[in-house]
């Protein structure tokens, strides 16, 4: 009876570790449902961080941040950290407590990480105050 459970419990963990947030994303814009970037997130000691890794379009891939403050301020969008101090929610069943960096605006917002459909969709929301904007990415690998 043991071993059941112990195999059961092992089951469990494997099917949570599939569908953790860790991995790389394609982002897709929620106006016209084109895959804009490739964002690895990582787990780091701080908690989970994401950067992003490829810019898809040619003609944006050399863009900098303009809009950001900081010292994020006119760098590359390329390469940037976006997702920083994301953390396993109590419930397990998304990641929170960290924040987001949106780009095109150089707004940070809270974060919330939601993995679906077994780990191969993502729902990004990014929230400020009562107001909220959910994405949904898609697993690269």
């Amino acid at each position: 009876m043991k071993s059941a459970w112990m195999i059961c419990l092992s089951l469990a963990t494997l099917a949570q570790g599939l569908a953790s947030p860790v991995g790389l994303w394609r982002t897709i814009d929620p106006e016209t449902q084109s895959v804009e970037s490739l964002v690895r997130i990582v787990e780091t000691p701080a908690g989970l961080s994401g950067r992003i890794e490829r810019v898809l379009d040619p003609a944006k891939a050399t863009a900098r941040c303009a809009a950001c403050g900081g010292p994020r301020k006119d760098q590359p969008v390329q390469g940037m950290a976006i997702i920083e101090g994301v953390r396993r929610s109590a419930s397990g069943a998304h990641w929170d407590g960290g924040s987001i960096l949106d780009p095109k605006n150089g707004k940070t917002y809270k974060v919330r990480l939601t993995p679906l459909d077994g780990g191969k969709r993502l729902a990004v929301r990014g929230m400020l105050g009562p107001f909220h904007r959910d994405q949904f990415w898609e697993r690269a690998e």
